[in-house]
């Protein structure tokens, strides 16, 4: 027991009683809003999924429907159109979350940079995340130019969709391989237990391989960003791409890249 001074009579332990409730209620309240974000994620990875590969379904039965030997070409150069453009994406995002901002940023550090960042410091945790984790967000993004593709299909003449043939082509390889990008790059930091399909894969280089992606995480992380298939790694290195990128943005804005990546490891460790 105790006196309370400003009031001049003794004071009990019970006034503590209401302080330890609304702690554990704040507890208690944090934790369901961790638990309704996660749930809510999760949601949204598995109707992400779940759209995206249905759609992809939908316009593969279609592309096969309208194929026509005189689009064998045209077919071949969308594909390779399609494939580089998702690389050179993978590139661009990849390089811009780990050159520029910080993990501090509200909102968009967090959702956004510190993944990138925090994969430098552990490579083989994302081998740790399920398929729908893995995959969900990149099917978000393809939903919108699938469902597009879908709706031509059902919409426009076979004329038309004969005309714009190779456009799908070129629309469906960036949407499988943007989609598939996480998982290429979870399998380029898998060591074991990797079916023989994606090994070969691997070693014809038509995706990202083991020993080329290993080159990005040498420190200070600054090559080798692109992790669909890696085909545009060595001619942008070669060019010098993402260092006259680089320098450009500094001359203009006055910010260095990769100014708080040893920061973000010191805090991890």
């Amino acid at each position: 027991m105790g006196v309370d001074l400003k009031q001049g009579r003794q004071c009990t332990g019970r006034r503590e009683g209401p302080r330890r409730g609304g702690v554990h209620n704040t507890q208690v309240l944090g934790n369901l809003r961790i638990y309704i974000r996660q749930t809510g994620k999760r949601c949204q990875e598995w109707i992400s999924v779940i759209l995206c590969f249905s759609l992809m379904a939908f316009n593969l039965l279609h592309l096969i429907a309208n194929f026509h030997l005189g689009h064998v070409w045209f077919i071949l150069l969308a594909v390779a159109a399609g494939i580089l453009t998702a690389d050179f994406a993978s590139g661009l995002v990849h390089w811009g979350a780990d050159s520029w901002g910080s993990v501090e940023l509200p909102i968009f550090g967090k959702a956004f940079i510190r993944p990138f960042r925090e994969h430098h410091i552990d490579p083989t945790g994302i081998t740790r995340h399920d398929f729908i984790e893995t995959n969900g967000d990149n099917c978000m993004l393809t939903i919108f130019p699938l469902a597009s593709m879908a709706i031509s299909f059902l919409t426009l003449s076979p004329a038309e969709v004969y005309h714009n043939y190779p456009w799908y082509c070129y629309v469906f390889a960036i949407a499988i391989f943007v989609t598939l990008t996480n998982q290429i790059h979870k399998w380029s930091h898998t060591y074991f237990g990797l079916p023989g399909w994606v090994v070969f894969l691997q070693d014809c280089h038509i995706i990202l391989p083991r020993k080329h992606h290993r080159i990005h995480h040498v420190s200070p992380h600054e090559t080798y960003f692109c992790i669909t298939t890696g085909w545009l790694n060595y001619p942008l290195e070669r060019l010098g791409f993402w260092r006259y990128l680089e320098e450009l943005i500094q001359s203009a804005m006055g910010v260095k890249p990769r100014t708080d990546d040893l920061k973000w490891a010191h805090k991890v460790n």
